[in-house]
């Protein structure tokens, strides 16, 4: 059997999320692949000099900052972050490619960006006559943040998920035929599911009116404290709209939630694997311009709201941009504006556009994928000293 290795990380969600998806579709495929996940903070915690000074990982680090919304100095942190592995990349190549010897791939995918430079480079082995996996870059952002972010010279194979992102790659020099455009981000396999629901019956189980316009809210596994003030916002509002509001792992959010007083019922919901279910029950989506959380309300057929200011992310403002070029919903500057943007979203004719763009996404990528890696998997690269000592541009 084939053999796939898929390197992740835990910075956020999306990148485990893809990771599992992939494993569960190419593991039961026809011709299976035998995929392992590859941890790369794991690997590389001998070098992670911020956990030896304050016992958290880096990947532990940022989903603190995500999950407290200290996000405006994020671009500054990745500089930091890029530098350290720049001064870094010898012994990151050196633990890479002793794994690679004793657990080697017949081909290794890789989900996160910042380390495609050492995980290229890792793969060559010392003698020049043997061969060499491919290596795949699945990017799991809309675009790319260049330099040094998610596609990197060494690249050999990009499966991009927007137009933007492949003419990036092109930008960069890779062939074409190594560029692989797909239908969008990876998403779980539920959401390639029909999602048939009861809306009046599941409703009313939540204790929400049936016929009340409903947003699902929802900023990532942890929620976040502007939830707080959408829904005061909201409810101060005459725009009668009903909440369903996912706080992730955020106990202390949810029992601040249940306790606000509301003229409009809201359903508060801790971590939720179905989240897939609250959004067939929701009429649109309010959150923050993630590229999964957005992807998943469009398969949906969910209109969106989402902010974009100096603390978004910076791998994820051009999502917003993004939404408002393809008609997709409403970008704010700040959820201080939110009454104003529902109520804008859901006048009759602005709603009925809205939702007609959003019920033209269709994504497929969960069954895109698949073939595109047996493409990939087809051809091998014999190792050679020039190319597998590249400098970093």
């Amino acid at each position: 059997m084939r053999k796939l290795t898929i390197v992740f990380h835990h910075a956020g969600g999306g990148h485990r999320s893809a990771a599992d998806a992939l494993k569960s579709t190419l593991s039961t495929q026809e011709h299976p692949w035998d995929v392992t996940l590859l941890d790369i903070q794991e690997l590389l915690d001998p070098l992670d000099l911020i956990r030896r000074a304050t016992g958290l990982r880096i990947q532990d680090t940022y989903n603190m900052i995500l999950r407290h919304g200290w996000t405006r100095f994020s671009p500054q942190l990745l500089v930091v972050l890029k530098t350290t592995i720049r001064l870094y990349h010898k012994p990151i190549v050196k633990l890479l490619r002793d794994y690679w010897a004793q657990n080697p791939a017949d081909l290794v995918l890789s989900v996160i960006p910042h380390f495609n430079r050492e995980i290229a480079e890792s793969l060559y082995p010392a003698t020049t006559a043997a061969a060499k996996p491919p290596f795949v870059t699945l990017i799991t952002d809309l675009a790319d943040y260049p330099p040094h972010f998610w596609i990197e010279r060494q690249s050999e194979y990009i499966i991009a998920g927007t137009a933007r992102a492949r003419q990036q790659a092109l930008t960069l020099g890779l062939p074409a035929d190594h560029i692989f455009q797909t239908s969008g981000m990876i998403l779980k396999p539920k959401f390639y599911e029909e999602t048939a629901v009861d809306r009046v019956a599941e409703r009313a189980r939540l204790g929400l009116e049936p016929d009340c316009p409903t947003a699902i809210v929802l900023f990532g596994g942890h929620g976040s404290q502007v939830m707080i003030d959408i829904t005061k916002k909201l409810n101060q509002s005459s725009s009668g709209v009903q909440l369903i509001l996912i706080c992730g792992h955020n106990q202390k959010l949810a029992a601040e939630l249940k306790k606000l007083p509301t003229r409009k019922p809201i359903a508060v919901v801790g971590f939720a694997q179905n989240v897939e279910y609250y959004m067939a029950l929701s009429d649109f989506f309010i959150g923050k311009p993630g590229p999964g959380s957005i992807s998943e309300a469009l398969q949906l057929h969910l209109p969106v709201i989402v902010e974009c200011n100096s603390k978004t992310l910076p791998q994820e403002r051009y999502n917003a941009e993004w939404v408002t070029e393809n008609g997709y919903g409403i970008v704010v500057p700040t959820f201080k504006k939110i009454v104003p943007a529902v109520e804008r979203l859901l006048e009759p004719a602005t709603f009925a556009e809205f939702r007609h763009r959003a019920s033209q996404y269709h994504n497929r990528t969960l069954q895109q994928v698949p073939a595109i890696l047996d493409q990939c998997a087809a051809h091998t690269v014999t190792a050679s000293p020039i190319h597998a000592g590249v400098a970093a541009p």
